[in-house]
């Protein structure tokens, strides 16, 4: 189900996608607390029996922050749903007035995230920006969006093997999804002449791999002292590197700590 945006979500203000920063990407997508809550709730309000949004916003961030917590713990797989119940303190009735069962928990999940990456990636084709400016607010863009629905992104790619096969699928097109993305960028730039590359469809694969790790992989990042700029600016260079691509080194660019 389609959300309207203007519903839930703030209008892209003007400073993001020209200006690259965790500030301006806040300004203009509001991914975290009540916004995301309304969201969830918009997008699957047919299923739940509770009809008040402001009831059952503060009961989704329960139940699925909680689920989140649960999945770190133990594992989605060894989770019940009287687990669910006894750590939020909800009722297994009240459980059932949102979600049915585990799998239709891991379905929406799912259905968020795909529901925001189109939304805050796919969003950057309506700006006029050139190949080189969009690959780095995707690459920035997508890394942001990690920072800040950790958990989801989390979720979504460790669980996968336990989940039923039509939600390995679902989940498995979601990377894909965010792999489009990126090789439509690359493919355009390079009708433009401004990239090169023998194998964009693969270098798409890497790309995608290279920013997963910041929400996998988050402690190796700690220990470097990486934040999420310098983070994204080493995977920007890295693949613009590969697609023989070029920016003005006069811009301003978030730079990688020495030491």
């Amino acid at each position: 189900m389609e959300v309207n945006q203007n519903n839930v979500e703030s209008t892209p203000s003007p400073r993001w996608p020209n200006e690259i920063s965790m500030d301006a990407f806040r300004e203009a997508w509001q991914l975290e607390g009540t916004p995301v809550w309304e969201t969830v709730f918009e997008m699957h309000k047919d299923k739940m029996q509770i009809k008040n949004v402001n009831v059952a916003t503060a009961n989704l961030e329960n139940i699925f922050n909680t689920t989140f917590r649960l999945s770190n713990e133990k594992g989605f797989q060894a989770m019940s749903l009287r687990d669910l119940s006894r750590e939020t303190g909800i009722s297994m009735g009240g459980l059932y007035a949102y979600i049915h069962s585990k799998d239709e928990l891991a379905s929406v999940i799912e259905s968020v995230l795909r529901h925001y990456l189109r939304m805050v990636l796919g969003s950057l084709a309506k700006h006029d920006l050139d190949p080189v400016s969009h690959l780095k607010a995707i690459i920035f863009g997508e890394t942001y969006m990690n920072e800040i629905m950790n958990p989801w992104f989390y979720f979504s790619y460790m669980e996968v093997k336990g989940l039923p096969r039509s939600q390995q699928e679902k989940a498995m097109d979601l990377e894909l999804l965010a792999q489009s993305i990126l090789l439509d960028n690359f493919t355009a730039g390079m009708k433009q002449q401004v990239f090169q590359c023998d194998n964009p469809d693969m270098l798409a694969v890497h790309s995608i791999g290279l920013l997963q790790q910041w929400y996998l992989k988050r402690w190796k990042f700690k220990r470097m002292q990486l934040n999420a700029d310098q983070f994204a600016s080493s995977v920007f260079e890295f693949v613009l590197k590969a697609l023989n691509g070029h920016h003005n080194s006069n811009s301003k660019q978030p730079g990688i700590a020495a030491g």
